[in-house]
């Protein structure tokens, strides 16, 4: 079974103010489509509490880490600079998908930086922070997830979902 890890970045929910659905959200998801999550992590729009917070997740062994939140263009929207901090490469695919599903729903899609990086042999999704935009983008690419680890590795990935 793969190991995931979520990553949930947002002021709000690191700070209590708000309530994290994107996150239990993206790890129903994953779990659903036979992916063991070992956790769901809360960090702030911090650039060094996210590439901490990633670096973490595939040190721990997590061939997928899906970040929520921080996809947008405000200015405390760093989560694809925080991934690049600590990946190696993107892979355009997965974002350009991401976005052209997305403007399927609504045209406010094409601000969106979702991406997709490599770190090491495991794969790193930024997802954006809403729970209907993290739960549609994830759809959009699942089907990649498993031929891109084993990419990464060279070896067949076994899924059971």
């Amino acid at each position: 079974m793969i190991r995931a890890r979520v990553i949930t970045c947002s002021d709000g929910v690191s700070s209590g103010h708000r309530e994290d659905r994107s996150g239990p959200a993206v790890r129903e998801m994953l779990q659903n489509n036979g992916y063991e999550v070992d956790a769901v992590v809360v960090v702030a729009d911090d650039c060094d509490a996210i590439a901490t917070a990633i670096e973490n997740g595939t040190g721990d062994g997590a061939r997928l880490v899906v970040t929520t939140g921080g996809t947008g263009i405000a200015p405390r929207d760093v989560t694809p600079e925080a991934t690049m901090r600590v990946c190696e490469r993107v892979v355009p695919g997965f974002g350009e998908l991401m976005r052209s599903t997305s403007l399927q729903k609504t045209p406010m899609a094409a601000l969106s930086r979702a991406q997709a990086a490599t770190r090491g042999s495991a794969l790193i999704l930024n997802l954006p922070g809403s729970v209907s935009g993290a739960k549609e983008n994830l759809q959009a690419v699942m089907h990649l997830i498993p031929h891109a680890l084993e990419l990464l590795t060279g070896e067949r990935v076994e899924r059971h979902p």
